[in-house]
């Protein structure tokens, strides 16, 4: 009996991994570190860690010359649309958030962000270097809001200093987003239309997720961080820098073992 009762307290602890850590209340973008609505398109050398996702679009092509690390190809499938699904639920919570401070008409580049929501009322523009300071804290999220297009210039970088552990960063843009070639980037990209990313562009820790229209990738390197910053690499979830989400059929099996758990600890704890 008491090893039953371990197991339950074990697969409990398990249901409770499988939830964002965060407090925004964001789904998980399960298994896919790109995903595109109409299509995934990719030219030369990528190296993608985490799923290559398309949903509702079926059309996934360039992998190979370019490879899926630690992730496989969802073509419509099961994950990608609940990606997909959660992708959009995403953006809609992101993008509802009030922001503390208004960067309208201002260039990233040169700016150091600690942890906080920021705004433009319309078009953003990252040329040089942007620094995003979280102060050592933990279970912090910078989250920048774009009323349209963002975009960013050739060698640009964001860099980000003094991470504590379970630590984001989230870019929610209103159409699309468009990397400058060899920019180096960080977080989660959630572009209402399409994202592009130039040649030898980078994402660390985060991911591309585009909710209408096409990714489109040439020679690009993305890592995603599913347990924040200074988490370990894996998706969502994503989903890139969310938590990753255990599949159907895992979690079919633990409410199962959930279900039988409640009837063990019953007939332990009633009189």
């Amino acid at each position: 009996m008491k090893m039953k009762i371990g197991i339950c307290f074990l697969a409990f602890a398990l249901l409770a991994i499988g939830a964002r850590a965060d407090s925004l209340g964001l789904k998980n973008v399960a298994g896919c570190a790109v995903l595109g609505a109409s299509a995934v398109t990719n030219t030369g050398s990528s190296v993608i860690s985490g799923g290559v996702c398309v949903s509702a679009g079926t059309a996934i092509s360039g992998f190979p010359p370019g490879i899926v690390n630690q992730g496989i190809q969802h073509n419509n499938d099961a994950v990608a649309i609940l990606a997909q699904a959660s992708a959009t639920f995403d953006f809609g919570i992101l993008d509802s958030l009030s922001p503390t401070k208004d960067l309208t008409g201002k260039d990233l580049g040169g700016m150091t962000l600690t942890a906080g929501i920021y705004s433009f009322s319309s078009t953003a523009q990252l040329t040089g270097a942007l620094t995003l300071d979280f102060g050592g804290k933990s279970n912090m999220d910078i989250i920048i809001q774009v009323g349209s297009a963002l975009t960013t210039a050739s060698g640009s970088s964001v860099l980000v200093t003094d991470a504590g552990a379970n630590d984001h960063v989230f870019w929610v843009v209103g159409s699309s987003a468009t990397l400058g070639t060899t920019t180096s980037f960080m977080g989660d990209i959630f572009a209402k239309d399409s994202i592009t990313l130039n040649t030898g562009a980078t994402i660390q820790c985060g991911g591309a997720f585009a909710l209408t229209g096409a990714v489109t990738l040439d020679s690009n390197t993305i890592s995603s961080c599913p347990s924040g910053i200074t988490g370990g690499t894996g998706g969502t979830g994503g989903t890139g820098g969310t938590s990753p989400t255990p599949e159907p059929s895992s979690l079919l099996l633990l409410g199962t073992g959930l279900l039988g758990c409640v009837g063990v600890l019953r007939r332990k704890l009633l009189p």
